[in-house]
């Protein structure tokens, strides 16, 4: 009995071991062209660009499958560090994918909501807070103004407000300079 119990802790130790050297010898280290692109993306998950989030479009972008210009929350500042990180000439924002906004956040009428929770069902990054049959609200600073709670309310009582700059939100505008032929 003890040489049988012996004998399997060897036998667990042996294939500890070698699970564990695997591991190490063999990881998958993500592809860091895309962790480049993805840290350009605003991070909104909205969907708007035609993939489910932010990582899916930038694995597209790598890829070669998808243009660098589809993301309206990123804007054309989005799109020329991406063309500058790719080498890529810039493209105005695709307007089938729809068009540039300043940045918003969603706000609920509290006396208006009713409870459903269809709102927290569509809130990708879980900024909208609250029971069934209780009023919701919104945790303005996880919301990302993605607009896809508005939607399904069916009592209409979000609306998305626009940001205020301020000395913690202001962004230096990307320099765009026309380029004239000299006659």
């Amino acid at each position: 009995m003890l040489t049988a119990l012996l004998v399997m802790t060897g036998i667990a130790l042996v294939l500890g071991a070698a699970l564990g050297y695997a591991a190490i010898r063999f990881k998958v280290e993500g592809d860091p062209l895309v962790e480049k692109i993805d840290a350009i993306l605003p991070q909104t998950q909205c969907g708007q660009c035609g993939y489910p989030g932010c990582k899916p479009y930038a694995e597209a972008i790598a890829k070669g499958e998808a243009e660098i210009n589809q993301c309206p929350p990123g804007g054309e500042e989005g799109i020329r560090k991406l063309a500058d990180l790719l080498g890529r000439e810039f493209k105005p924002l695709s307007e089938e994918h729809g068009v540039e906004k300043p940045k918003s956040v969603a706000v609920i009428d509290e006396n208006t909501c009713i409870g459903c929770t269809l709102c927290i069902q569509a809130c990708p990054v879980d900024a909208i807070v609250g029971a069934a049959k209780q009023m919701h609200t919104v945790v303005e600073p996880l919301c990302t103004g993605c607009e896809l709670c508005v939607a399904p309310c069916p009592v209409d009582c979000i609306t998305m407000e626009v940001v205020a700059d301020t000395v913690q939100t202001w962004k230096w505008k990307y320099p765009v300079v026309e380029i004239r032929e000299v006659s």
